[in-house]
C-alpha cells in the first residue's frame, strides 16, 4: 500500500470501527447488510475534515479527539413537560431508544399513528435503514454512522386532513456517557396540519448524539417543526435532517441552538410540488468555547415556490458560530422567491463568526437574495438605557432580547413564541 492510499485513523474513527465490529459486524439479516454497507462507506472516508467543503469550518476529524463507547440502555424519571405549549402526545427516547413507559402514544390514536422500533428490530426494517443514506441529498459520514449504529427510532404519520390544535412532543434524553444514534421519520399526509416540538437534553458528562430525521410534507399540508437543542455543555450534537415538500405544502422550522460544546445541524429541503413554501429560522446562543454549525441547503426543483432563511446568533467568550446556507434554483424552477439573512451579535473580542451564503441560479425569472451582518451591541442604545437608570448588565440583556425577538416574531405560530422567549431568557439569566 502506498503512502498516498494510507489513511491515518483518529481515536474516534478507530473507536467507531471497533465498536461496529463488536456489535453489528456479523449481523446476518437484511438490516445487518444495510449497516455494513453504511460502515464500509464511513471506513472509506472517515470523519469529515476541513478539506471537505461542507465541513471547512467544522473539522470533526480534529474536534472529535476521543472514542465514544456505544451508550447503554438506561432508565430515567419522566422528563418535565414543555409548560408554555399544550401538548397532546409524547414520544420519549433515552440513549437513542424508544421508551414506551415514558411515552404517551395512546393519546394520538385516530389522528397520528406511531410505529416505534429498537435496534433488535427484524429484517423487515432493513429497508428503513438502507433508506438512511439515500434520504440525504449527498454522501455524508454522519448519516452513514447513523445508519450503521442506529439504536431506535419511530415512523410517525399524521393522517390526511387532520388539523391538530395541540402539539406532538418528541423528547430525546441522554443518560450517562457514550454515543447514541436515533432515527425519526415524520409523514404529514395531504391537508394535515401539525406542530411538533422536539427537544434534546442530557446529563453533565461527555456524550455524543447522532440523529437523522426525515420529513415528508404532503400536498397542501402544513408542518411547524420546533427543535430545542439544549444538550449538556460537554456534549456533541450531530443532527441531519431532510424535508420533501409536496404541492402547496408549508414547512415552518425553528431551531434553538443553546446547548452542547460542539454541535452541527445540517438540514436539506427539496421542493417537489409547485406553490409550496418553506420558512427556516433559528437562534444560536453560544458562550465559553462552544462551536455551533448550522448548514442548510434548499433545492428549488419546481416553479412558484418560496423559501426564507432567517438566522441570528449571540456569540460570547471564545465561542464560534458557523452558518452555511445554499439556495439552489434549477432550470424548471421559474418564479422562485428565495431569501436568506444571517445576523450575528458578538459580545467579546475573542468571539468568532463564519458565514457562507450561496446562491446557485439556473432559471431566469426568479427573485433571490442573501445578506449577512455581524456587529456588536450599539453603544448609543446602551447609553440611552443606562441614562434612564437601567444597570449596564440588565441593559445589555434587554438589547439582546430585542435583537433576537425579530426572528421569533417571524414564526407564524402564537403557541411557540412564549416558549422560545422563555428559553432565551433563561439562557441569559434574565
Amino acid at each position: 500500500m502506498t503512502a498516498q492510499n494510507q489513511r491515518v485513523l483518529s481515536a474516534a474513527e478507530t473507536g467507531f470501527e471497533e465498536a461496529f465490529a463488536a456489535t453489528h459486524g456479523k449481523q446476518s439479516d437484511g438490516l445487518g447488510e444495510a449497516r455494513r454497507a453504511a460502515m464500509a462507506r464511513f471506513e472509506a472516508t472517515g470523519l469529515p475534515h476541513r478539506r471537505i467543503e461542507e465541513y471547512h469550518y467544522t473539522d470533526l476529524k480534529a474536534k472529535l479527539r476521543s472514542a465514544f463507547a456505544l451508550s447503554a440502555k438506561a432508565e430515567i424519571v419522566a422528563p418535565g413537560a414543555v409548560g408554555e405549549v399544550e401538548t397532546q402526545g409524547r414520544l420519549v427516547f433515552v440513549n437513542g431508544r424508544f421508551d414506551a413507559a415514558l411515552s404517551n402514544v395512546e393519546a394520538l390514536a385516530g389522528k397520528i399513528s406511531v410505529s416505534a422500533w429498537a435496534e433488535e428490530m427484524g429484517a423487515e426494517k432493513a429497508e428503513v435503514q438502507a433508506h438512511g443514506a439515500a434520504a440525504f441529498p449527498r454522501a455524508d459520514a454522519l448519516v452513514d454512522l447513523n445508519t450503521a449504529f442506529v439504536q431506535g427510532g419511530a415512523t410517525i404519520t399524521v393522517a390526511g386532513g387532520e388539523k391538530l390544535e395541540k402539539a406532538l412532543e418528541i423528547v430525546h434524553v441522554a443518560k450517562g456517557e457514550g454515543a447514541s444514534f436515533s432515527r425519526i421519520d415524520l409523514v404529514v399526509e395531504a391537508g394535515a396540519d401539525v406542530l411538533v416540538l422536539e427537544s434534546y437534553q442530557g446529563d453533565s458528562g461527555a456524550y455524543l448524539r447522532n440523529t437523522l430525521t426525515t420529513l415528508e410534507v404532503g400536498d397542501n399540508a402544513k408542518l411547524t417543526w420546533v427543535k430545542l437543542q439544549e444538550e449538556a455543555e460537554s456534549a456533541t450534537h450531530l443532527a441531519s435532517a431532510t424535508a420533501n415538500l409536496g404541492k402547496g405544502a408549508e414547512l415552518s422550522q425553528f431551531l434553538l441552538d443553546a446547548g452542547s460544546g460542539l454541535s452541527r445541524s445540517q438540514f436539506a429541503v427539496a421542493f417537489n410540488g409547485e406553490g409550496s413554501n418553506a420558512a427556516l429560522r433559528g437562534v444560536s446562543l453560544l458562550k465559553g468555547d462552544s462551536h455551533a454549525d448550522i448548514t442548510l441547503s434548499v433545492d428549488h426543483k419546481v416553479p412558484e415556490c418560496n423559501s426564507r432563511e432567517y438566522f441570528k446568533a449571540i456569540v460570547d467568550d471564545k465561542a464560534r458560530s458557523v452558518f452555511q446556507g445554499q439556495i439552489l434554483v434549477k432550470p424548471d424552477a421559474q418564479k422562485t422567491d428565495g431569501q436568506m439573512m444571517v445576523q450575528s451579535l458578538l459580545l467579546s473580542e475573542s468571539a468568532e463568526v463564519n458565514v457562507k451564503p450561496e446562491l446557485e441560479i439556473f432559471a431566469d425569472d426568479v427573485q433571490c437574495a442573501h445578506g449577512s451582518t455581524t456587529g456588536e451591541i450599539d453603544e448609543d442604545l446602551l447609553f440611552y438605557l443606562r441614562a434612564r437608570g437601567i444597570p449596564e448588565k440588565e441593559a445589555r440583556k434587554i438589547l439582546i432580547l430585542a435583537f433576537l425577538g425579530e426572528v421569533i416574531d417571524e414564526l407564524d405560530d402564537e403557541r411557540v413564541g412564549p416558549l422560545l422567549t422563555s428559553r432565551i431568557s433563561n439562557w441569559l439569566h434574565v
